[in-house]
């Protein structure tokens, strides 16, 4: 990877998103994480190495011709693989965003947080989507693939702490993200937490299989189902006591 500092490794880019924040939205998708989701959509994206080096003034270039589309509530959303990894190149193209009054959002599996990590974040990041893998370490371990999964938890807390915006992101799989009481704890949790905005539930859906075979993975989700329109209404009704707002995206 390059690393940089006014070079971001691209996986892809998507110029009229309108899942990733508020909106209609510049996403910008980086390449490399960490983490190995064994539901991700997006596994290519996985490996450090790969993408597309990118200037960051060629960047902010592209999202200004595409500003007018944005309105008053769109913007530019960095996701991934996992943004925080090249935060240190991020931040003068978030610097370049916020001075053109451009609304800015990172989508985030809440795994670093370094001193970069925390300059980006509490200076010129308007909203944080985190996402919330596994309420436990064992759940955790099994769908990401790496240990600790307080290092989300530990995000969320300094977002708190900044008084800023975020938005949590669950992924609901029938089975293992699903029980009552992870729903419960995930509530439980958070609930006194007053920069969340809303949570966001991911429906499970098998749409990245075919990413996974190109790559000779092998995908381990597929005797898992996807959730009824029933799962999705009564998840939303016994999590909407805890948060503002209850979304299914």
């Amino acid at each position: 990877m390059n690393s940089s500092p006014d070079i971001l490794n691209v996986h892809s880019i998507e110029t009229f998103g309108t899942h990733d924040g508020p909106g209609v939205r510049f996403v910008i998708f980086l390449q490399g994480c960490k983490l190995k989701c064994l539901y991700c959509h997006n596994p290519d994206t996985i490996a450090m190495e790969g993408g597309k080096p990118y200037s960051v003034e060629a960047l902010f270039k592209m999202i200004m011709k595409s500003k007018p589309y944005f309105g008053k509530n769109g913007g530019v959303t960095v996701s991934g693989g996992e943004p925080l990894l090249q935060a240190k190149a991020l931040i003068p193209l978030f610097k370049m965003l916020k001075a053109e009054g451009i609304h800015t959002a990172v989508d985030t599996n809440g795994r670093i947080l370094n001193h970069f990590v925390e300059e980006l974040l509490d200076n010129y990041t308007d909203l944080v989507l985190l996402d919330i893998k596994h309420m436990t370490e064992e759940g955790y371990q099994y769908l990401t693939g790496m240990k600790n999964h307080q290092t989300t938890f530990n995000l969320s807390k300094h977002r708190e702490a900044s008084g800023k915006p975020m938005w949590l992101r669950y992924v609901l799989i029938p089975g293992i993200t699903s029980q009552p009481h992870l729903l419960s704890a995930l509530g439980n949790y958070f609930k006194d937490f007053s920069t969340i905005e809303k949570l966001e539930i991911l429906p499970y859906h098998k749409l990245g299989i075919h990413k996974w075979e190109a790559l000779g993975w092998e995908y381990q989700l597929k005797d898992a189902r996807e959730n009824t329109k029933a799962e999705l209404d009564d998840v939303k009704t016994m999590l909407e006591p805890y948060f503002n707002q209850v979304s299914i995206n």
